[in-house]
């Protein structure tokens, strides 16, 4: 952030704005506080029978790598119109989409993964500007170790955990790294809810 958008100086500082609880960019001459908060991104499980559809990255990062449809999300859509709107551009898919299936914090990067239940209800898809190929796959057919990201790879094993299981459920942790890995701390405690 090099300017003041309210009133165009140069002169931005870090600092903690008073009575704030975190250091902010705050404009030396005008005091307008720049917030810079975590990016949301949403994205589908599409599925169509015992397949879900998977795309082949053609953009960096991870280019060549799977993935499920997902994208930073928009300003003026919900989360699940931007899960929608990213299956559409990067499968060139419909879906309908179900119940919100894993919420995933990314702290160390400031984002926040919602991914949601998608079924397609017709068999026409296609690679979009962002994908290299897409493809339906079977749970044994998943390429496991090519893909992009571990909230896809999360996302994937607690969809067919779950659906073994006969019932799918919310999923929600935070993925951290820890020395070079990024490990998954699922937030599975019971909170006793007592009224007044």
């Amino acid at each position: 952030m090099k300017f003041c958008s309210r009133c165009g100086s140069e002169h931005m500082v870090w600092r903690m704005p008073e009575g704030d609880t975190r250091p902010r960019h705050v404009c030396d001459s005008c005091g307008e506080i720049f917030y810079q908060n975590p990016n949301i991104v949403a994205g589908s499980i599409p599925v169509w029978g015992e397949q879900v559809l998977l795309c082949k990255r053609a953009i960096e990062p991870r280019f060549g790598y799977w993935t499920l449809p997902a994208g930073f999300m928009e300003n003026g859509e919900t989360t699940a119109e931007a899960a929608a709107r990213e299956t559409l551009e990067e499968a060139c898919a419909q879906v309908v989409i179900g119940e919100l299936f894993a919420v995933f914090n990314l702290p160390q990067i400031n984002q926040v993964y919602m991914m949601f239940l998608a079924a397609l209800p017709a068999l026409e898809f296609g690679p979009g500007s962002e994908s290299l190929e897409c493809r339906l796959c079977r749970e044994d057919e998943i390429p496991w170790s090519e893909l992009a990201f571990p909230t896809i790879t999360h996302t994937l094993k607690f969809f067919f955990e779950d659906r073994r299981d006969g019932r799918f459920r919310l999923h929600f942790g935070d993925i951290v790294r820890e020395g070079g890995e990024a490990v998954l701390l699922e937030r599975r405690v019971q909170v006793p809810l007592t009224g007044a």
